[in-house]
């Protein structure tokens, strides 16, 4: 995702909600091995949380004058410890 604009990271984004729908439905719907598919979905759920602070990173950078082009992809351990 580097060098990416916040259009491209709101494009992702919506793929992966897509893809998170989807997979989601399958598993209600008994149509998808479930152990794999809760482990796809967990994984998805972390790229999630890594575009959503990335484009965080960026809007903040622009709001205070800094480059938004060095904001950078946070490992999964680091995003997944934020407090909501």
């Amino acid at each position: 995702m580097t060098g990416e604009q916040d259009s491209d990271i709101l494009g992702s984004i919506g793929r992966l909600v897509d893809t998170e729908k989807e997979l989601r439905a399958r598993i209600a719907d008994g149509s998808a091995d479930s152990d794999a598919a809760r482990e796809e979905l967990a994984a998805l759920e972390v790229r999630l949380d890594q575009c959503w602070d990335l484009l965080r990173q960026r809007r903040a950078r622009t709001e205070f004058g800094e480059d938004p082009g060095a904001a950078r992809v946070r490992p999964a351990e680091e995003v997944e410890g934020y407090e909501s």
